[in-house]
């Protein structure tokens, strides 16, 4: 490959604004769930990944119904969490991912 042709991913997330976008909602995703762990408790910590932000609903991926039980006593805490830190998030849904 000729190195003219190559870009950085840098270069084409400023050249695309779907890719831009796309990036700037994973980077929220991760934001979010880095402000809503310290509500879990640790030992559900490794069974939760951030999940796609969508008009204002933000997914928590989550590994089975057990913890999705848990995490719904708990989402109004999470909510309240995010909106605290001022990002525009009025819902927190949570899905169980399929095992890979």
């Amino acid at each position: 490959m000729h190195n003219a042709c190559m870009y950085t991913v840098n270069q084409a997330v400023q050249a695309s604004p779907v890719l831009a976008s796309m990036f700037e909602r994973v980077a929220m995703s991760q934001t979010l769930f880095r402000l809503v762990l310290p509500q879990v408790p640790s030992s559900l910590h490794a069974q939760m990944a951030a999940g796609p932000v969508d008009e204002g609903v933000w997914c928590i991926l989550i590994t089975n119904p057990a913890v999705a039980t848990k995490l719904r006593h708990l989402r109004p805490n999470l909510l309240a969490a995010v909106q605290a830190a001022g990002h525009p998030i009025t819902d927190i849904r949570l899905k169980i991912r399929k095992p890979q």
